[in-house]
């Protein structure tokens, strides 16, 4: 394997997320599962790290796993928050962020993972509890993304099941490099 190619596997070891993807009704339940179990399955992957591994960037030139795991919520919350605005308005316009700059600020790059992870998990709760409550006329509501168009709630399901399993793939394949 050359260079890239390692690099490539490194920042997407569990493949890109499709763009494309749209979910029907058993994709739907099965990426709200994964909405579900996230949570814990993060916080299997980072326990018993020392500060010093927390402290290690799953690839090289990437964030730290503290940062990755701060940044889950963070950009969990968003979504969160976009869904909401999906089921309740027509068509709202959503503003992104800049995550490399929140993964950059102070709580992000040396606080304790702990809160992340039990904000994680209340977010996750209520986020599944909704997601759940869900008819398919409402999972076809969308946000408009500044950069995708429109993104119905099913599609960014999509996205997000992808995310919790992409985040929580960068601590286990580098625990498995390092041999942790």
């Amino acid at each position: 394997m050359d260079v890239a190619t390692d690099l490539e596997q490194l920042k997407y070891p569990i493949g890109r997320w499709d763009r494309n993807a749209t979910l029907d009704a058993s994709g739907v339940a099965a990426a709200i599962d994964t909405l579900d179990a996230a949570p814990r399955r993060l916080r299997a992957a980072v326990a018993g790290l020392s500060d010093e591994q927390l402290d290690t960037p799953y690839r090289p030139g990437g964030w730290t796993v503290r940062q990755l795991v701060h940044h889950v919520p963070d950009s969990h919350i968003n979504a969160y928050v976009r869904t909401r605005w999906a089921l309740t308005e027509d068509r709202p316009a959503i503003k992104t962020y800049e995550e490399h700059l929140w993964a950059e600020l102070p709580d992000a790059r040396g606080a304790a993972v702990e809160p992340s992870l039990a904000l994680l998990a209340a977010l996750h709760q209520r986020w599944v509890l909704l997601l759940r409550a869900l008819g398919e006329a409402e999972l076809d509501r969308p946000y408009l993304h500044p950069e995708m168009g429109a993104m119905p709630v099913r599609r960014m399901l999509s996205m997000y099941d992808w995310h919790s399993r992409h985040h929580e793939a960068h601590v286990t394949s580098l625990r498995a490099r390092q041999g942790w």
